[in-house]
């Protein structure tokens, strides 16, 4: 697969299973046996799908931007903002309807046009921050 399929896998990933809900475009991107490096991700699509269906509901309108996203070899790398609201409730209390816009970064590995490893790191402070359950830092930019 070029790096440029590569790309178009990932895009697939976060406008038809992020944005949209589509779960089972997944199927199709994902080895079955990829390998999930994110702290708190589980380890299978099925488990991961279902993290998905939380961030919707939770976080509901949840969406994904790619802001920017590079190819070099097996690896894509991206650059994305997520943005979501607080519906739900989170962490023992109750919805605040709070909204908030974080960066996220994401390294996915491919082999034979799946997925096959992920890397993720969103700014989950700055997103505890603005929904109200941490404190800002003194003299922090938005």
């Amino acid at each position: 697969m070029s790096a440029e399929q590569n790309k178009d896998i990932f895009r697939r990933v976060i406008e038809e299973g992020f944005n949209s809900g589509n779960l089972d475009a997944l199927d199709a991107c994902f080895s079955l046996h990829y390998t999930e490096h994110q702290f708190g991700l589980p380890a299978t699509l099925e488990e991961f799908k279902g993290s998905i269906r939380y961030l919707r509901d939770t976080f509901a309108p949840f969406s994904l931007t790619i802001e920017d996203l590079v190819a070099d070899g097996d690896k894509v790398w991206a650059r994305l903002t997520g943005r979501g609201a607080d519906r739900n409730g989170l962490m023992g209390r109750p919805p605040s309807g709070r909204s908030f816009a974080i960066t996220v970064i994401d390294v996915c590995r491919f082999a034979d046009g799946k997925i096959v490893e992920h890397w993720g790191v969103p700014d989950r402070f700055h997103q505890l921050v603005q929904l109200g359950l941490l404190p800002r830092p003194v003299g922090a930019a938005d």
